[in-house]
């Protein structure tokens, strides 16, 4: 008995060998042509290693996308601390006007826009960090504002600054596709900025038109008050707008009120409605898989491949029909659905995958597998593992790239060595892999 069992668990160190190394170890054994990745297969498997082995997937890109962007924000608010300090002596010289066109406080705050823009980088920079979709396309619009600025300040002259904005810039387009979360954090964040944006709009529109109030608007303390008496409706009539200029202004503050407060509302109260749904309806999400190893099955072949191929840094996913009573994989490499329904399969990323292990205890099940991989034209290797020496034929027929013979060989090594017959390694391969190659048979 003891063995047996060294032969079987001999038998599971070829396969792991097989399915993730070239010949490493095993001098004697040559790989089938047929189990021999292509250079885009092995360009994927070594992407995906990379992107285990440093975490890839938990900070990339949003962490160095947020760091840019925030570093964009600091060199924009440098850049117009300089012109603000100058300015804020010319601010209190001006006084208001009663109309637009007589405004002289507009034409003093040319380097604002910079120093704003720079300050809701920053802000953007922490919604980046939770992949939100609202970040990325504030932060796509801004950056492209900024270009715009600093190509108009210092025309098309390419310094570090310009060069680091553009490349900021097509970073957020190549990576788009990872900024999709609609999240409480972000709809907090739009509701914040949106109503600042606002309440600055408001404050400097009613400061600048501050002569066209009756009594007039003097200071920023009487413009913020107004402000906020008028974008909540209130209105308490103790200032009241004159000019036409100042009345328009009154209309669009209470126009853009009441639609940021209720787009605000919105933004923080939709996506916890649409997510309690979406657990209620759909269940939790299962993450995305692609570039992996999809291995079907729940026994001692499946779990010590399992094992093999994340010692190796590569990435896994388990497919069972029902979860299993003790998890020997983590919860996020767990997925049960019937491996036999090709929605099922789409759904594991088979159709991505660089292999579909079927390496279930039944050959019937496992030929179904092979078959539903098949009919998703599933891109990597295609492995059946047989209990019954009868359904040999039968499986290479179906079209595995690989069929995986254990108790065949363990019959085959026992009676090789009762016979004193020499153990070599393509003996071994031949009867533990029965492949499609030319030349490999059971």
């Amino acid at each position: 008995m003891f063995r047996l069992k060294g032969i079987y668990h001999f038998a599971e160190f070829l396969i792991y060998q097989r399915l993730v190394s070239k010949n490493e170890g095993l001098s004697m054994i040559r790989i089938p042509d047929v189990m021999k990745l292509s250079l885009r297969q092995r360009f994927f498997r070594f992407v995906a290693k990379v992107q285990a082995v440093l975490y890839l997937n938990i900070w990339f890109p949003q962490v160095p996308m947020a760091i840019a962007v925030g570093l964009l924000g600091v060199l924009a608010i440098l850049n117009a601390l300089p012109h603000l300090t100058q300015l804020f002596p010319e601010l209190a010289a001006l006084a208001p006007a009663t109309s637009l066109t007589q405004a002289p406080l507009l034409s003093a705050l040319g380097t604002v826009p910079e120093a704003v823009a720079g300050f809701v980088l920053l802000l953007m920079a922490f919604g980046l960090l939770f992949r939100s979709r609202f970040s990325w396309a504030i932060t796509l619009v801004l950056a492209a504002a900024m270009l715009a600025i600093l190509l108009h300040h210092y025309g098309f002259v390419w310094s570090g600054v310009i060069i680091f904005n553009a490349v900021i810039l097509v970073t957020l387009l190549l990576f788009q596709r990872h900024f999709a979360r609609s999240s409480v954090a972000a709809g907090t964040l739009f509701a914040a900025i949106s109503i600042l944006l606002l309440i600055s709009y408001a404050v400097l529109g009613s400061y600048v038109l501050g002569a066209g109030f009756s009594p007039p608007i003097k200071n920023l303390v009487s413009a913020l008050y107004f402000a906020v008496v008028t974008m909540s409706t209130v209105g308490y009539g103790d200032i009241v707008p004159k000019s036409g200029d100042a009345r328009l202004f009154v209309i669009s503050i209470i126009i853009l009120g009441i639609t940021v407060f209720a787009t605000s509302i919105s933004a923080v109260v939709v996506p916890l409605v649409n997510g309690r749904m979406q657990r209620l309806l759909m269940g939790e999400k299962k993450r995305g898989h692609r570039n992996h190893y999809l291995i079907i099955g729940d026994n001692s072949l499946a779990q010590n491949t399992y094992r093999a191929l994340r010692a190796r840094h590569l990435p896994v996913l388990v497919l069972v029909p029902v979860t299993p009573e003790h998890v020997w994989m983590a919860k996020e490499d767990l997925m049960v659905g019937d491996a036999t329904d090709v929605d099922v399969l789409r759904k594991a990323g088979a159709e991505y995958a660089l292999g579909v292990l079927a390496l279930r205890v039944i050959d019937s099940e496992n030929a179904f597998i092979i078959l539903a991989a098949k009919e998703l034209a599933v891109p990597g290797k295609t492995v059946a593992a047989v209990q019954n020496s009868k359904n040999l034929e039968r499986l290479r027929h179906i079209g595995a790239d690989l069929i995986i013979s254990p108790e065949v060989l363990g019959g085959e090594l026992l009676a090789l060595t009762l016979s004193g017959e020499e153990l070599a390694g393509d003996t071994i391969i031949s009867k533990l892999f029965t492949a499609k190659a030319e030349g490999v048979e059971a």
